[in-house]
């Protein structure tokens, strides 16, 4: 089966570079909206994504792009199985090994029109299947991974690190959301938002590692 690699993110910085190395290591590029016309100003071969899906484009406002059988059976089908694999061919389900995928920041413009649906569901899907897929969050990772992909030494340490951080990501932004729609003083269950400002010389005691982190929420960047 041809390998495919979906790339669909907010945060733009490096992501034609990458898509380049993708292309040269044989995945054929899966893209959507902005993210997909930016890769095709630069040069790049790619496939929008409603070829794959077979549903119109930016349906309902945009708020239907990426969610659909094809695609998340196409993440979440497991390569080890040869029942997954025969019937990914009988059902002419593209093979996603890797998912680039970033959300918006949802502190900076908080609102019902900003609460991404499709972007989340990719990311859930491939870091569920981490051992299958890679799922990159995060720009400042490109180029590791690009060498770990050309050096053939994406091991699954490397892909639960991935899916691990991808799932922090998702929960950030749910934090943020929750946090936007509540109307409760006091809610039975809740998280905090944070982010790591720097790390620190040391923790506690010389020989022991610590970071600061600042917490924030969608009134406050």
């Amino acid at each position: 089966m041809s390998k495919f690699a979906l790339l669909s993110v907010y945060d733009k910085t490096g992501i034609s570079d990458f898509a380049k190395v993708l292309t040269k290591l044989g995945y054929k590029i899966i893209s959507t909206g902005g993210t997909l016309e930016l890769l095709k100003k630069d040069g790049l071969d790619v496939i929008p994504i409603d070829e794959i899906t077979g549903n119109p484009r930016d349906s309902f406002d945009g708020r239907m792009k990426t969610i659909s059988f094809q695609i998340e059976s196409g993440i979440l089908f497991d390569r080890k199985k040869p029942s997954h694999i025969e019937e990914a061919k009988k059902l002419n389900i593209p093979q996603i090994d890797i998912v680039v995928c970033n959300l918006y920041p949802f502190e900076e413009k908080p609102g019902i029109e900003t609460i991404d649906v499709g972007g989340p569901t990719m990311i859930r899907a491939a870091a569920k299947n981490y051992q299958n897929v890679l799922v990159v969050v995060d720009p400042a990772e490109y180029e590791m991974i690009s060498k770990a992909l050309d050096d053939g030494k994406v091991d699954n340490g490397l892909r639960q690190k991935l899916a691990a951080k991808a799932f922090y990501h998702l929960s950030l932004v749910d934090c943020l959301i929750a946090d936007f729609l509540s109307k409760e003083q006091f809610p039975k269950e809740f998280t905090i938002p944070v982010r790591k400002s720097k790390d620190l010389r040391y923790g506690e005691n010389p020989h022991q590692k610590a970071a600061f982190y600042r917490s924030f929420s969608v009134n406050e960047t």
